[in-house]
């Protein structure tokens, strides 16, 4: 498709994975590494061919395992790093990715989610909530976690993902599906090197210039000192929830609120309108943010809503969260399909209808 200017910004029909890809050029990234793994392999296939034609590094590494460890090495250099991968990927990287938390480096992390558990389908899954927003690894660590629902999101959460991984120096994480990596939609590229960025002081670059070694680990042998780093991380995550989105559509008059995220929200946005066109008065509120979570929306929310349908593409794993937030004031229930199945607008009403 030939590119077109709309509003001062490139317009392009970019498949999920690729549009990432090329934000990722445009946002100034410095290196990739990555092992391929349907359906995210787009992503590396598309920097494999523009990055000699354009900046940076791109390197298929031979494993999962390596290809974390060598983000974490690039990271503590100072570089705009990321990777890709999907479920069973992403679970090889658990052990890499909590020596980068632990570190404090900044990175960018993309998961499209496939079915599983273990090696599972090829088809999208949500099935890899609680990895991403629990610490998937060892340790009490976080990953700042953004939840796209369309291609466009895809792009811009690639530039909001490195400013925030820059901002607090821990790793974020875009959290998408199998068939939003896949499908094609219109989306405005931002300008190519429209993101700033500047070597930290911090980082290992071999030039001291006069100031003292720069030294970045994630081993502390004194459990006082290791309580002490647990203690500072803390306070990071907590300072993270300043940063927390969501969107609300359609609540103030709703009798039952479905919440969602990612694609699924997609697919409850048209099944509260044909609830609506049936007369029951239906809203979504769609957690953009999973780390941190928007627990006081929901709360809020189930000030006046008392009926809650959570609807995820796994067993119910988000639920568990809108729980806590809600805190027994309403009904919460939960539809879920797993293994690969995306729900319908249809059988999602079929529930709405059930709870009236």
């Amino acid at each position: 498709m030939e590119n077109k200017e709309l509003k001062g910004k490139e317009v392009r029909l970019m498949k999920g994975n690729e549009a990432m890809a090329e934000a990722a050029i445009r946002a100034g990234l410095d290196a990739y590494f990555g092992y391929p793994i349907t359906p995210q392999s787009e992503v590396m296939e598309y920097l494999t061919e523009q990055i000699p034609l354009r900046r940076g590094l791109v390197l298929q590494a031979e494993s999962e395992v390596a290809s974390i460890n060598m983000v974490y090495g690039a990271a503590g250099a100072g570089a705009r790093v990321m990777t890709s991968s999907s479920s069973p990927g992403m679970s090889l990287m658990q052990e890499g990715i909590s020596y980068i938390a632990s570190a404090q480096l900044p990175c960018l992390l993309v998961n499209v989610m496939r079915g599983g558990p273990g090696l599972g389908t090829i088809q999208p899954s949500q099935g890899d909530y609680f990895q991403a927003v629990k610490g998937g690894g060892h340790g009490d660590y976080k990953l700042f976690t953004l939840a796209p629902s369309t291609v466009q999101e895809m792009v811009d959460f690639v530039f909001e993902g490195f400013k925030m991984a820059e901002k607090y120096r821990n790793p974020a994480m875009i959290l998408a599906d199998g068939a939003l990596g896949q499908m094609m939609e219109k989306v405005e590229l931002p300008a190519e090197g429209s993101l700033p960025h500047v070597i930290p002081d911090w980082a290992t670059t071999g030039k001291k210039e006069g100031r003292k070694q720069n030294v970045i680990t994630s081993l502390f042998i004194q459990p006082e000192k290791m309580e002490g780093i647990n203690h500072e991380l803390q306070e990071k995550y907590k300072a993270m929830e300043s940063e927390v989105k969501s969107e609300s559509i359609d609540t103030g008059d709703a009798e039952i609120v479905l919440v969602a995220f990612g694609l699924v929200a997609r697919i409850c946005m048209k099944a509260a309108q044909l609830a609506r066109e049936q007369g029951i008065k239906v809203g979504v509120i769609r957690p953009v943010t999973l780390f941190p979570f928007p627990s006081k929306v929901l709360a809020d929310t189930s000030e006046k809503v008392k009926k809650f349908l959570v609807v995820e593409m796994n067993a119910g794993q988000m639920v568990e969260d809108v729980r806590l937030a809600i805190n027994g004031r309403a009904d919460v229930q939960f539809y879920g399909r797993m293994g690969g199945m995306i729900p319908t607008p249809e059988e999602i009403l079929e529930k709405i209808e059930k709870m009236k």
